[in-house]
């Protein structure tokens, strides 16, 4: 096994920010920043300071004021504007009032973009690479040099792109990381570019990948073997075009397959917890699918991946879900047979049941007649729990629907909206409520809510994170069955649950109960 100790460093908040869809405030930058620190990330990348950019100005302002406990800030930006003397470089002297312990500055290897892009010289290019770095060493800055589009530089003039690295090393510079800026080049490719580097550089070298050719972590891992000793990348990928590195993939990959230190085996416990968090703070759905602490990646369905892993848990799992903090999963769908549903069983809390037990063959009957109907178990595990306890005579609802209805309606400005009434019923208490919303689920949920509230006053830590509709049957045209997939949060936990019905609002109104019941049989546990 490899021994060395591979510094991680996250730019989530300056290249994560850069993707479509994601758009962080300075308090979600802060938020992440922490849990990056707690979980011991090296590097933190807070973002470009300047002054078209007061977000990250004020977030390097702040960042000053928290309780920093592993991780080293870094401020980012480029090297000096050709015929610019270092001194008087307005983004240089930026990048030092930010007052990070580190300095990350990127410059052109690529004789195409030096030529076309910065429209200079190749040899003003070198000298602006090699004194932005040693002016900002004047100032005990740890200096990390990032060498943009090395690998497309290296491609088309490798000479030239091995200039501009010796450029850095002669400024000074503590770290040079090679980049696929553009996110296509191929392992064997980045192999010989790398290893000519390696003749050239003295100061240690880390890897920065893109992954427009669904290569970023593949290539990563590959720099590792070759000697790069810094890593950068994303929290679950985040990045522009087809995002970076995914660090939620490159970490435990280095740490359980190759050996390499990364981070602390307690914080790998964590890196779904983080996963999770950061899709939260950014307003994305997580990607279930995601390796590692997606919820689909230790997920089983198949007949004989589940009764291999009932068995014997490694003959169809690559590592512990438990060693990345997430968890297994036997989806439950009409495929499934006795055995799957005695485990799932199990899984919620009943130890001693076995498959001759009579409520497993009507658990087992009752989700395949369900399914036919429409509903899917197989993604909402909230749901089938439920069903569970019910069958097993295990079930207390904490609520009952008295009545429910809505209407749509104008407001004086003309725009539709939709209102809510409802009557539940809690431990003999009824309550009557009205709300509003943008539509008629948006409605329900509001009033749900709200006629609960008084009750159960910790379901306002709950939210709606995703709602699917799916027709089952476009023949029916608008008549037809539809199912309704609801995931929800506390910011915890996260749970699915399913309704299906003909009518749209009845399939919504299934799953918005399961969801806030599911809440509420879990604070028991």
């Amino acid at each position: 096994m490899d021994q060395r100790k591979i510094c991680i460093y996250d730019t989530t908040l300056r290249d994560g920010a850069q993707a479509e869809g994601v758009s962080f405030s300075v308090e979600d930058k802060l938020m992440i920043t922490q849990k990056l620190d707690e979980i011991g990330v090296d590097y933190i990348e807070g973002g470009w300071p300047n002054p078209t950019n007061p977000k990250d100005l004020e977030y390097f302002a702040r960042i000053r004021e928290l309780e920093i406990k592993h991780a080293r800030i870094a401020a980012f930006g480029s090297t000096r504007r050709a015929r610019n003397r270092p001194e008087e470089d307005p983004i240089l002297n930026t990048l030092l009032k930010a007052e990070t312990e580190v300095v990350t500055i990127f410059g052109k290897s690529w004789d195409l973009h030096v030529r076309e892009v910065l429209r200079t010289t190749l040899e003003e290019n070198l000298r602006m690479i090699e004194d932005s770095v040693a002016y900002l060493k004047k100032y005990a800055r740890e200096v990390v040099y990032d060498a943009e589009h090395f690998f497309d530089g290296y491609r088309e003039n490798p000479e030239y792109a091995l200039k501009t690295l010796k450029a850095a090393q002669d400024g000074g510079a503590d770290i040079v990381v090679l980049a696929d800026t553009n996110g296509g080049i191929l392992p064997r490719q980045l192999e010989e570019a790398v290893e000519a580097a390696k003749g050239v550089l003295s100061v240690p070298f880390g890897i920065h990948a893109h992954n427009d050719s669904g290569l970023a972590v593949a290539n990563t891992l590959l720099a590792v073997e070759l000697g790069a000793i810094q890593v950068q990348g994303t929290i679950n990928g985040y990045g522009e075009r087809c995002g970076n590195a995914n660090l939620c993939v490159v970490i435990p990959n280095l740490q359980l397959k190759l050996g390499v230190c990364c981070i602390p085996d307690e914080s790998l416990k964590r890196l779904t917890e983080l996963s999770r968090f950061v899709s939260e703070v950014a307003n994305l759905p997580h990607d279930h699918r995601m390796p590692y602490v997606g919820e689909s990646a230790f997920a089983h369905k198949g007949g004989a991946h589940v009764d291999g892993v009932l068995k014997v848990r490694r003959s169809f799992e690559h590592v512990q879900p438990e060693a990345v903090g997430n968890r297994r999963r036997f989806l439950t769908s009409d495929q499934a047979g006795g055995g799957l549903i005695v485990e799932r069983l199990r899984q919620i809390g009943y130890t001693d049941i076995s498959k001759r037990d009579p409520r497993v063959q009507r658990l087992l009957q009752e989700v395949k007649r369900r399914e036919n109907e429409g509903y899917a178990y197989e993604v909402a595990d909230a749901s089938f729990e439920i069903l569970a306890r019910k069958v097993m005579g295990d079930w207390r609802e904490p609520f009952r629907t008295l009545s429910f209805r809505t209407v749509v309606r104008r407001d004086e400005g003309g725009r539709l909206f939709s209102e809510a009434i409802i009557e539940v019923e809690v431990d003999g208490e009824e309550e009557h409520t009205v709300a509003k919303g943008n539509g008629p689920v948006h409605a329900l949920d509001n009033a749900l809510r709200k006629a609960l509230y008084r009750f159960y006053p910790e379901l306002r830590n709950v939210h709606l994170e995703d709602y699917k509709v799916r027709v089952l049957s476009g023949s029916a045209g608008t008549a037809a069955k539809v199912r309704v997939l609801i995931e929800s949060s506390d910011g915890k936990e996260v749970w699915s649950t399913v309704g299906a019905s003909e009518n749209i609002i009845e399939a919504s109104w299934e799953a918005l109960v399961d969801s806030l019941s599911y809440k509420l049989m879990r604070r028991k546990e």
